[in-house]
């Protein structure tokens, strides 16, 4: 793994970079101008690579985070790349919805030769004692000792895997952690042509359903006609729902029928998704509903996305939904 000699910095706005407006923080440009003089206070400890700055403008609150968004990030990667003669990315992101961005980035770079690291901060920059300076030269350094491709998250001094990490507490430093969920999927040979990270990609219409007591077809099927091309359901255990109710299974059945890509994933923090343990989930899996194994709800939202996004058809994404493409899946 090579030390990165010039790394792409691409900001998006988030907490990081915030600044106190009349309402609370918000988010602010001029990132740059306090990047570098933080780094000239800081480069008596170790010098960094050379970096070139990107934004995203308007930079945003990541709790506006849309799936343009996450489309605009990986073609101002890819430019970057491009144009600045970069060999590492580093994106900094809102917490909120950092884990999301990095598993969409993970399955739309995928084949990306540089690695991609994700870093943010749970106090904005300047604030004395907090976490934004060090996530972030840390991220650098990181870099700077080589990393391997793919997409990282680093956070409070530890990398973590772009597709298995997610949030788990919203008041402390060490707020993001990998969940060990099972992880025994069978890995993709190869990848279709379409997943390549240089191939366009488009928004997918998807929906994202936790099953409930008291959930019923009907709202269920309000959700299914807004024209969603996927509906990812957070079921129950290792994958089970409310199988004897059969107007909530019929509608599940009209939805895969016209075309709907329907995917279960465990609700469970350490679950994963078994459809044979019990008729409920092979009920589920009767009607045509795919299992997510032990992804999360990140990895799997931004996996239907990506799938569905390269132009794959209803099956094709279905097949690929179900084999590991980069550790989602798979150890």
């Amino acid at each position: 793994m090579p030390a990165a000699k010039r790394i792409l910095i691409l900001y998006t706005g988030g907490t990081i970079g915030m600044q106190m407006g009349a309402d609370g923080l918000v988010p602010a440009s001029g990132f740059e101008a306090r990047l570098r003089a933080q780094q000239s206070r800081e480069e008596g400890d170790i010098a960094l690579p050379d970096w070139r700055f990107r934004e995203l403008l308007p930079p945003i609150d990541s709790a506006n985070m849309t799936q343009a968004h996450w489309l605009a990030m990986r073609q101002a990667i890819l430019d970057g790349l491009a144009e600045e003669g970069c060999d590492s990315v580093l994106v900094l992101h809102g917490t909120d919805t950092l884990a999301y961005s990095a598993a969409a980035l993970s399955f739309l770079l995928l084949g990306l030769p540089q690695p991609v690291l994700l870093t943010g901060a749970m106090q904005p920059a300047g604030v004395e004692g907090g976490d934004a300076w060090p996530n972030l030269f840390g991220a650098l350094r990181m870099l700077q000792r080589g990393e391997r491709p793919g997409v990282q998250v680093y956070f409070d001094g530890r990398l973590l895997h772009g597709v298995r990490v997610g949030k788990l507490r919203s008041d402390a430093f060490d707020a993001f952690t990998v969940l060990p969920r099972r992880r025994h999927g069978q890995r993709a040979a190869t990848l279709p042509s379409a997943l390549d990270y240089r191939q366009p990609r488009r928004p997918v219409r998807i929906a994202v359903q936790p099953l409930f007591p008291g959930l019923d077809a009907g709202q269920l099927r309000a959700l299914l006609d807004s024209g969603v091309e996927a509906l990812l359901l957070e079921c129950y255990g290792s994958g089970t729902g409310p199988a004897d109710d059969a107007d909530f299974l019929a509608t599940l059945r009209e939805a895969q029928q016209r075309g709907v890509l329907l995917a279960a994933i465990s609700q469970c923090p350490q679950g994963h998704v078994e459809f044979g343990v019990y008729a409920a989930g092979h009920r589920l899996q009767q009607i045509g509903v795919v299992s997510g194994g032990g992804m999360t709800r990140e990895a799997a939202l931004a996996k239907l996305f990506a799938l569905l996004g390269a132009g794959l058809s209803r099956d094709e994404a279905a097949h690929w939904f179900t084999l590991d493409l980069c550790g989602e899946l798979a150890e």
